[in-house]
C-alpha cells in the first residue's frame, strides 16, 4: 500500500510543480497594454533595418551604409507600432506621403495584413502622395466626396491598438512639425474610432459615387 501511494505522491507533485511553472510563463508573458505619447519633430534617423526585418524575417540583418544614425526616435516607434499588425491595419489619413510609412504599409499588404485605407479626395492626388502607390500596389483605398476635408489622422492595428494624434503621415509633419501622436490598447477608446472608420468605409464605398449632378426638377 505505502509503496504504491509514494509514486502517486510523487506524480501528484511533479504534476503540481509543472502546472505552476506553466502559470508563472504565463503570467510573464502576459505583456502590459501600450500606452504611449510620441512627440515630433522626429531626429533623422536610417529605418532601413526595421524595415528590412519586417520584409524577411528571421533573415540575418544587413548593415546600411547611409550615415544616417539607428537610434530610437518617433518615427522608428510609430514604424515598429505599424509593423507589429499581424491581422488587419486600417488608416483613415487626410494627407500620407512618407515613403518609409508607405513602405511599411506596402510590407504588411504583402505578408498577409488586410490594410484598409481613407483618405481626403484633393490632397490624395497631391504631387508626393503614396495614395497612387499604394493603390496600385492592391491596397483598398476610398475617399470622399464632400465639400469639406476628411481630415481625420488615425490608425487602427489589429482591431485593438489606436495611434491618433495631430500628426499627418508627410515628410514635412515628422522632420518639421510640432506633432503628437497617442498610441493605446484600450478598448473604451479603440471602440468608437473602429465604429467611426466602418461607417465612413461604407460611405465612401464606390457604388455611392456621384460622377454627375442629378437633373434639378
Amino acid at each position: 500500500m505505502w509503496a504504491v501511494a509514494g509514486p502517486r505522491r510523487a506524480g501528484l507533485a511533479v504534476a503540481v510543480a509543472v502546472a505552476v511553472a506553466v502559470a508563472v510563463a504565463a503570467w510573464r508573458r502576459r505583456r502590459r497594454p501600450v500606452r504611449e505619447v510620441l512627440f515630433f519633430p522626429s531626429v533623422p534617423v536610417c529605418a532601413e533595418a526595421l524595415l528590412a526585418e519586417a520584409a524577411r524575417p528571421g533573415a540575418a540583418a544587413r548593415p546600411c551604409p547611409c550615415p544616417l544614425p539607428h537610434s530610437d526616435c518617433a518615427l522608428s516607434r510609430l514604424l515598429r507600432r505599424l509593423l507589429s499588425a499581424r491581422r488587419s491595419l486600417d488608416l483613415c489619413l487626410f494627407a500620407f506621403s512618407h515613403p518609409q510609412l508607405a513602405r511599411a504599409v506596402q510590407l504588411l499588404h504583402r505578408r498577409g495584413v488586410r490594410v484598409r485605407l481613407v483618405t481626403d479626395r484633393q490632397y490624395m492626388g497631391l504631387r508626393g502622395s503614396q495614395i497612387g502607390r499604394l493603390r496600385h500596389a492592391g491596397i483598398q483605398v476610398r475617399h470622399d466626396q464632400d465639400s469639406g476635408y476628411m481630415h481625420h489622422k488615425f490608425a487602427i492595428v489589429d482591431r485593438r491598438m489606436l495611434i491618433t494624434g495631430s500628426l499627418n503621415w508627410t515628410a514635412q509633419a515628422i522632420q518639421s512639425n510640432r506633432e503628437n501622436l497617442m498610441v493605446m490598447e484600450d478598448a473604451e477608446y479603440v471602440k468608437p474610432f473602429l465604429e467611426e472608420f466602418e461607417r465612413i468605409w461604407e460611405e465612401y464605398n464606390p457604388i455611392n459615387y456621384r460622377f454627375f449632378a442629378k437633373d434639378s426638377k
